[in-house]
């Protein structure tokens, strides 16, 4: 069980994060959306995993683009 633990710990850490941001914005716990995902990828034959690349590529996008500044100084 502990290395079931520390396989979840390393993909939640070095992940893309675009399941976190989704249920944030949806307002829902990200296990939720995960295993929504989870289910949809096996009634679409893992179409939905080039939509979940696809996600991660424009957060990254975004997050390279859209930068949040702490203070007016930081320009």
């Amino acid at each position: 069980m502990n290395f079931m633990h520390s396989i979840r710990y390393f993909f939640e850490r070095h992940g893309f994060g675009v399941f976190t941001r989704l249920a944030d914005r949806l307002g829902m716990r990200a296990k939720n959306v995960r295993i929504y995902f989870i289910y949809v990828t096996f009634f679409t034959v893992g179409l939905s995993f080039g939509f979940y690349l696809t996600l991660a590529f424009l957060i990254k996008l975004k997050d390279l683009i859209y930068t949040k500044r702490s203070s007016v100084f930081d320009l």
